[in-house]
C-alpha cells in the first residue's frame, strides 16, 4: 500500500483523474481555471456530514465562480453511489466524481478508514474508503492550500474558504507550508 505522505504547498499536486456523474472524466491536469482548482474530497453516499458540506458548496458554486474557482467533489465511492449522492443529496450544479483509487488518496496525503456498518444515514459503509480533504490548487498545477482530516466532524467552512480565496487573490498571500525539510531550512540560516 502507499504511504501516507503530505502533500505540501507549491509542490506539483498529485495526479488525479475520475471519471464523474455527467458520464465525463475530469483530470486534474486538464483544468485551466482563471485561479484555482477547489478539489472536495468528501467520504462517499453513507456520510450525513458530507450530504450537508457538499449541498453548501453546491449553494456557492456561483460566488466561488465569481472570483475563478472551478471545483469538483470526488471520494471513493463507486458510480452507483456517486450518482445516488447526487441526486438524493440534490447537488445540482457540482461536477461530482467517483472512483478515487486509495493509492491516489494517499498519495494526495488522505486518511483511509475501513467500513464499521451503517451510518445514520441509513446506508454501509464501504469496506476502506478515504477520509475528507480539501485542497486549492494553482493553474499551473501545483498545490496552495490542504486540509486533511481523520474524521467526518469540523471541516473547513467553504464560505471562510471563499473570503480566504478573496483576501489571497487581492493581497497576493503566498503558499504557506512549504518548507519540506525544516532540518536544511534551519542550516541555512
Amino acid at each position: 500500500m502507499t504511504q501516507l505522505t503530505p502533500v505540501f504547498p507549491r509542490q506539483t499536486a498529485p495526479a488525479l483523474e475520475v471519471a464523474t456523474t455527467d458520464g465525463g472524466t475530469w483530470r486534474l491536469a486538464d483544468q485551466t481555471p482563471e485561479n484555482f482548482s477547489l478539489v472536495v474530497m468528501y467520504r462517499g453516499l453513507h456520510c450525513p456530514i458530507c450530504s450537508r458540506y457538499l449541498k453548501d458548496l453546491d449553494n456557492k458554486l456561483g460566488d466561488f465562480a465569481e472570483v475563478g474557482v472551478e471545483v469538483i467533489a470526488l471520494s471513493s465511492d463507486v458510480e452507483e453511489r456517486a450518482v445516488q449522492a447526487k441526486a438524493d443529496w440534490q447537488l445540482d450544479n457540482l461536477t461530482v466524481g467517483y472512483g478515487l483509487g486509495l493509492d491516489s488518496a494517499r498519495q494526495w496525503g488522505l486518511y483511509i478508514s475501513a467500513g464499521i456498518g451503517k451510518t445514520s444515514s441509513g446506508f454501509e459503509e464501504p469496506a476502506l474508503f478515504s477520509e475528507p480533504g480539501l485542497f486549492l490548487v494553482r493553474p499551473d498545477g501545483t498545490i496552495y492550500f490542504g486540509s486533511v482530516q481523520t474524521m467526518p466532524f469540523a471541516r473547513p467552512a467553504f464560505a471562510e474558504i471563499l473570503g480566504a480565496t478573496k483576501f489571497v487573490l487581492e493581497k497576493g498571500y503566498p503558499a504557506r507550508g512549504e518548507i519540506v525539510d525544516h532540518t536544511s531550512a534551519q542550516a541555512a540560516e
